[in-house]
């Protein structure tokens, strides 16, 4: 067992034991999976996950933390120190091989599935999902993530329309992952005990299920209206086109309608429209 302080700075709420072995239940680990997680912190999920023989990539940013798990590491867990925010995750993942099926060739190729879990710092948690948003833009390579977030936050992430929890983490990890909440935690699972509960939920990995014409200026649409939310969305998109109202009502929306109340396919027609202006406005 690990012994640390919990240091306030890095938000360090360590998961007891019964509460890690459920989480790796839900995780589900088979053949060919390849793990990153995100904080170990003292190894509640590293230890009992790496039992599966499945080979994790570890990124701790407790410079202790790294060198007490590091002592305690199978051969199958890599630690990393670093900031997860700032290091560069793939090329340490690309070096990993999955444990072989039984009756496999040992000198064939081995199909990987590379999955991220993590005890996620609540202080942190918006900033690393728009990370793994990142990620799979620029390569596409995580199946899922498993994470451990505040239940605020978990209620933003499976957030439906014309609902307060409804904003731009909703739109930006719906419009790249499936979300299902998995767990929900008490605050008794961790030491020491937070103020708030927990959840865990899935993020699955997709290509976006609408029409995406320019991922840059779908970002900048979304943060811009949302920024605005309690505006119509004649009066939100003013900063973003010269003729809101002409924009909304080519892509068949009621410019008297706000923010909260659009959908992905709404989202995709306000873009793509948009996109068309601002093309004809330099032309």
């Amino acid at each position: 067992m690990i012994r640390h302080l919990p240091r306030k700075r890095f938000g360090q709420h360590f998961l007891t034991e019964p509460w890690a072995r459920k989480v790796v239940a839900a995780i589900a680990p088979i053949t060919g999976d390849v793990f990153l997680e995100i904080g170990p912190g003292a190894g509640a999920l590293t230890f009992p996950l790496a039992e599966s023989g499945a080979p994790i990539l570890a990124v701790e940013i407790d410079r202790d933390l790294v060198a007490q798990l590091a002592s305690r590491a199978p051969a199958n867990v890599t630690i990393v120190s670093g900031d997860v925010l700032e290091t560069d995750v793939l090329p340490y993942l690309s070096g990993l091989q999955p444990r072989r099926a039984a009756g496999a060739d040992p000198l064939g190729p081995s199909a990987r599935r590379f999955r991220v879990v993590g005890n996620l710092p609540y202080n942190l948690s918006t900033p690393i999902m728009f990370r793994l948003i990142e990620w799979q833009q620029r390569s596409g390579v995580f199946v899922d993530a498993t994470v451990m977030v505040q239940r605020e936050v978990a209620d933003r992430l499976v957030a439906t329309p014309r609902t307060k929890a409804y904003g731009v983490l909703t739109i930006m990890l719906g419009l790249r992952a499936r979300v299902t909440r998995l767990l929900d935690l008490p605050p008794g699972a961790f030491r020491p005990a937070p103020k708030v509960r927990s959840s865990v939920v899935r993020l699955e990995f997709r290509p976006p299920p609408v029409r995406v014409v320019d991922a840059e200026l779908f970002e900048r649409v979304v943060k811009r209206i949302f920024g605005q939310r309690r505006k119509t969305l004649a009066n939100a998109l003013k900063s973003v086109v010269p003729n809101p109202h002409e924009v909304l009502t080519a892509a068949g929306i009621d410019p008297r309608r706000r923010p909260e109340t659009l959908d992905l396919v709404e989202l995709s027609r306000l873009v793509e429209q948009t996109a068309g202006t601002l093309r004809t406005a330099v032309l």
